[in-house]
């Protein structure tokens, strides 16, 4: 029998970044107070979503796996 909902692809391996050209940062909304971690472009400013963050255990988690000490808050 088939099913109605299609089974989620495996996910895919984390992506590094380059310190040289991405600086750590931490997206976060005013109105909602919604976080956001990812990666700032430091020639463009453009923002990279890697991870919603919903409480310090997250951030944590974000920090272990990409090795960022510090993150750059911005709004």
């Amino acid at each position: 029998m088939f099913s109605l909902f299609k089974r989620r692809a495996p996910s895919q391996p984390r992506q590094g970044y380059d310190a040289a050209a991405e600086q750590p940062a931490m997206r976060c909304s005013i109105c909602t107070g919604e976080r956001v971690a990812g990666f700032r472009d430091r020639g463009t400013g453009r923002f990279r979503e890697v991870m919603l963050i919903r409480s310090d255990a997250d951030l944590e988690q974000f920090r272990r796996e990409y090795g960022v000490d510090e993150l750059v808050t911005f709004y």
